[in-house]
């Protein structure tokens, strides 16, 4: 029972971690509004940054507070990062000027940092027979996640711009609660080890993603697959607003709607596709879906074209796996967990770099007299980035 309790801690840390990403993204327009920014145009600078320095905590601290979970244990971590996002969500449901909501940002990026020790809190306390299992919870629990965060932010955004973020925080007390007074310590005290900086560099394996001859090709298509993903959870909300008007719980429910078919996707498709038409080709196929829904979604202007479109987008993202799986059938075994690294690397380097980049590009097309109105310019270039991808796998997939 114990263990069961520890695995079922980690998967709700994970999934409020998920939700924590996902709740702020539909209330993010009307909340930076709120807070004196004057224009959607502007705001989107302003959720960029937002986004950016999240994903920048991330990538630094990831690795720091897996180190310190090898160090300490798991416990004292997850329940130290858990009640640094109580005290997130307040701040953020307080916030009047951004800076103390660029602060809240931080904070969430340093305690969301936790997905790699949760995971090992599941491995430690699962048999070897059930690991497969409970880490393949994970995966489900992140798509969950990503659906009710979205739904939970523009619902309860629309009756109150703060009360998303009091829910969450009350979601985390619980959480916190409940692994105070009935999770145990996984890692034992004989099997801890020191912490060592040079262990805990974030950078070593980014450098390794730039170096590895055999996977150049596939590495550098799944950045500007990465990059290009982005895009959606960038420019999405304020997109809808400026193109459409949408209110909250309108862009709550597309981006619900969204992660819902990725779940499908992700969970159903992949497996049947590339086991009848091969990985090569779902990965071709899947780019160009992709680059239709892009290049559609740029120049749209109605509404039901784009909710018609969520499914087809939804689907093109069958690429990333069988990319993924691509990759690991080519590297031996030894080397699977340093490929997960580099992957690790590349994905946190896009959620840095994407933000300053599609928000630009959409401030420059709705807000500069001197070039045409055209809020989908963001989708147009991220259909740039999926061809470069395009390109380089036709040289190198063989």
């Amino acid at each position: 029972m114990p263990k069961q309790a520890g695995v079922n801690f980690a998967l709700i840390t994970i999934l409020l971690d998920a939700v924590g990403i996902g709740l702020i993204f539909p209330i993010m327009p009307d909340l930076l509004l709120d807070l004196g920014i004057t224009t959607i145009s502007e705001a989107t600078l302003y959720g960029g940054a937002l986004i950016t320095v999240y994903a920048l905590m991330q990538f630094v601290f990831s690795p720091i507070i897996g180190n310190l979970s090898d160090r300490f244990g798991r416990r004292p971590v997850l329940l130290t990062a858990i009640a640094a996002m109580v005290v997130d969500y307040l701040i953020m449901g307080f916030a009047t000027v951004f800076i103390v909501l660029f602060i809240g940002r931080v904070l969430a990026g340093i305690a969301g940092a936790t997905v790699a020790t949760a995971s090992a809190y599941i491995i430690d306390v699962s048999n070897r027979e059930d690991r497969a299992k409970n880490l393949g919870l994970i995966g489900a629990v992140y798509g969950v996640g990503f659906v009710l965060g979205p739904a939970m932010g523009g619902f309860l955004g629309a009756y109150d711009l703060r009360l998303p973020f009091f829910v969450a925080a009350g979601l985390s007390l619980v959480n916190f609660l409940f692994g105070w007074f009935f999770v145990p310590e996984s890692l034992a005290v004989e099997k801890r080890r020191p912490f060592v900086w040079a262990r805990a560099n974030p950078f070593g394996s980014l450098k390794r993603a730039l170096t590895h001859n055999r996977l150049r090709g596939p590495i550098w298509a799944t950045f500007f697959m990465m990059v290009a993903g982005y895009v959606y959870p960038v420019v999405w909300s304020f997109y809808g607003k400026e193109q459409f008007g949408w209110d909250l719980k309108t862009i709550g429910l597309s981006l619900a709607a969204y992660g819902a078919c990725m779940i499908v996707v992700q969970g159903g498709l992949v497996g049947p596709f590339v086991k009848r038409m091969g990985d090569v080709r779902v990965i071709h196929m899947g780019n160009f879906i992709a680059m239709f829904g892009l290049v559609t979604l740029g120049f749209a202007s109605q509404n039901w074209l784009v909710f018609a479109l969520l499914p087809i987008v939804a689907f093109a993202d069958i690429s990333s796996p069988a990319l993924a799986g691509y990759a690991a059938n080519i590297v031996d075994d030894s080397e699977q967990g340093e490929l997960q690294g580099i992957f690790g690397s590349i994905e946190a380097m896009a959620a840095i770099l994407s933000p300053p980049i599609f928000a630009g590009l959409f401030y420059a097309f709705t807000a500069n007299e001197n070039l045409p109105y055209l809020p989908g310019a963001p989708f147009l270039l991220s259909a740039i980035f999926v061809l470069v991808a395009v390109v380089i796998l036709l040289r190198s997939l063989r």
